[in-house]
C-alpha cells in the first residue's frame, strides 16, 4: 500500500487511536425544532468543516505499524445518520439524549473505512449529536471547526464568534528584577515537583480508596450521564469575590465544595479531612487558533503538517475533601491557590516533553500504558471549553444548548464543561455501578455554585 502522500499522525492523534486511550469526542447540540436530513446533508456539503483534509482521510497503517491520514473520496451520506424514533430510555428529551450519548461512549467506535466523524441526527429529541475522533484534533480546534456549520441568530451571514482564553494584559505592573528571579525560581521548583507527581502516578502512587474512585477495567463498565447547568452570571459573581480569580478557579472550587458533599452523602465519617481527590486535564499547548485562524492553520497543515493536530499536555488538578460547616469561598480560595501554582509551572509543556520522548523511543503501546495508569491512579477527568458567547442556529434553526462528553475512561467520573450564550453546561459521565444516581452529584454540584454564591453576596 502506497503511503507517498499519506500524512503521519501527530504523537498525541496516535496515543488516542490506542485502545486503551481511544478517545471519541460527543458533542450534542439541542435545537429548537428537528433537523430533516437533506437540510444537514446541505450544511455540512457547504461548510468549512470538511474541506479540512482529517476529515475527508481514512485512518491507515503501514507496514512497521505506524499511522497515517489518507485521503480519499468523502461521501458525505455515509456520516449522517437519521434516528427518526425516540432514543434511550429517559422520560424527557434531556434523559434520553444522555442515555444515548452514555451507550455511545462505551460501545459505538467509529468505523475506519471512513474518516472518523458521523453526524446523528435526533429528530424526536430535537438533537444534533456531532461524533469526532480526538486524533483529529484537540478539543477547541474541534470546536472551533465545528461553528462553522452555525450562523450567529441575529446576524445569519456570519459565523460565530468565540472568546478569547487569554487573560488582559491591562493594569499588569512591571516585575522587578528580585521579583523575576524569585518568579523564575518558583517556576522552576513547582515544575520539579509536579513533573515528580506525574512521573510517580504513572508508576504507583494513587489517590485513596472512596466511592467515586475507579480503576483499571472501569472505562469498559456500563455508563450513565447527567447533566449540570450553571449560570455564567453566577459564577462571574463567586469568582469577583476573590482578588483574581478566573471561572477555572470558581469551576474547581465548586467540584471541590460538590464532591465534598456528594462524599459526605455516600460516606461513613472515616473519611480522612484534607483526602486528596486528583483531576486529570488535557492542556491545550497553542494560543487558542478561534475561528478566524482556522483557515490558516488548514494552509500550514496542507503543506507541512504543522499547523494542525494535538499538541496537549497532562495537568493533575488536586481538589480536597472537607466536611460540610466550612465557609464555601475557602474551597474557591484553596482551588485559587492550587491552580496558580499549576500555572505557574511548566507541569503540562514537561508532561508533553515525557510523553513525547516515550512515543519516539518506546512506542504508542508504552505511551498509551503510562497515560492509562495516571488515569487509573486518579479519580476524575475534567475539561472546559469556552463556546460561543452568543446565540447560534444550525441551518436557520436556533441551538438550544451544547453539550459535550466523551469516550469512557478507567475513571468512575469524567467531566466535561461548555459554555454557551450564559449557559455552563457539564456532563457528568460516571460508572454506574460505582455511581448509580449521578442526578444526586449534579445537585451537589449545583447547590455548591449557589452556596458560594450566597457567601459571595453577604461577603
Amino acid at each position: 500500500m502506497s503511503i507517498e502522500n499519506d500524512e503521519p499522525l501527530s504523537p498525541a492523534g496516535r496515543l488516542f487511536v490506542q485502545p486503551a486511550t481511544h478517545q471519541i469526542i460527543n458533542c450534542a447540540l439541542g435545537l429548537d425544532q428537528p433537523l430533516g436530513f437533506d437540510a444537514a446533508r446541505t450544511v455540512v456539503s457547504n461548510s468549512l468543516m470538511i474541506k479540512h483534509s482529517r476529515f475527508s482521510s481514512i485512518l491507515v497503517t503501514d507496514d512497521h505499524g505506524r499511522e497515517h491520514w489518507r485521503k480519499i473520496g468523502l461521501d458525505i451520506d455515509r456520516h449522517i445518520i437519521l434516528r427518526s424514533d425516540p432514543v434511550g430510555e429517559g422520560d424527557n428529551d434531556e434523559a434520553a439524549v444522555n442515555d444515548y450519548l452514555a451507550d455511545l461512549t462505551v460501545s459505538s467506535p467509529l468505523n475506519t473505512d471512513k474518516p472518523l466523524w458521523e453526524i446523528h441526527l435526533l429528530s424526536a429529541h430535537k438533537c444534533v449529536v456531532m461524533r469526532i475522533h480526538h486524533a483529529l484534533g484537540d478539543g477547541i480546534s474541534l470546536m472551533s471547526l465545528m461553528l462553522t456549520l452555525t450562523r450567529k441568530l441575529d446576524d445569519p451571514e456570519q459565523t460565530p464568534t468565540i472568546e478569547p482564553l487569554v487573560s488582559s494584559t491591562r493594569n499588569r505592573r512591571e516585575l522587578g528584577a528580585l521579583e523575576k528571579i524569585i518568579k523564575v525560581l518558583k517556576m522552576i521548583w513547582y515544575s520539579l515537583i509536579y513533573v515528580f507527581e506525574f512521573i510517580m502516578r504513572g508508576v504507583w502512587v494513587k489517590d485513596g480508596k472512596t466511592v467515586i474512585r475507579g480503576g483499571e477495567g472501569v472505562e469498559l463498565w456500563p455508563r450513565k450521564l447527567a447533566t449540570v447547568k450553571f449560570r455564567l452570571e453566577d459564577m462571574k459573581t463567586v469568582k469577583n469575590a476573590v482578588t483574581k480569580a478566573t471561572i477555572n478557579d470558581v469551576l474547581f472550587g465548586v467540584i471541590s465544595l460538590g464532591l465534598s458533599k456528594y462524599l459526605g452523602n455516600r460516606s461513613s465519617n472515616s473519611l480522612q479531612e484534607g483526602l486528596q481527590i486528583t483531576g486529570v486535564a488535557l492542556v491545550n499547548l497553542r494560543p487558542s487558533p478561534g475561528l478566524q485562524d482556522i483557515k490558516e492553520l488548514m494552509k500550514k497543515n496542507a503543506g507541512s503538517g504543522s499547523g494542525w493536530g494535538n499538541k496537549v499536555g497532562i495537568m493533575l488538578l488536586p481538589v480536597y475533601y472537607h466536611r460540610n460547616g466550612s465557609d464555601p469561598l475557602d474551597y474557591l480560595k484553596r482551588a485559587k491557590m492550587m491552580i496558580d501554582r499549576k500555572k505557574l509551572s511548566m507541569e503540562a509543556f514537561l508532561s508533553h516533553q515525557i510523553g513525547y520522548f516515550v512515543m519516539k523511543f518506546f512506542g504508542p503501546k508504552v505511551a498509551s500504558l503510562l497515560n492509562y495508569r495516571v488515569v487509573c491512579n486518579t479519580s476524575f477527568t475534567i475539561s472546559n471549553v469556552v463556546g460561543p458567547r452568543e446565540e447560534i442556529t444550525i441551518a436557520g434553526i436556533p441551538v438550544t444548548y451544547m453539550r459535550t462528553t466523551s469516550s469512557s475512561l478507567s475513571h468512575a467520573i469524567t467531566m466535561h464543561m461548555v459554555s454557551y450564550s450564559g449557559q455552563a453546561d457539564m456532563q457528568i459521565l460516571v460508572a454506574k455501578d460505582l455511581i448509580p444516581e449521578p442526578e444526586n452529584l449534579a445537585k451537589c454540584f449545583e447547590d455548591a455554585l449557589l452556596e458560594m454564591k450566597e457567601a459571595s453576596v453577604r461577603k
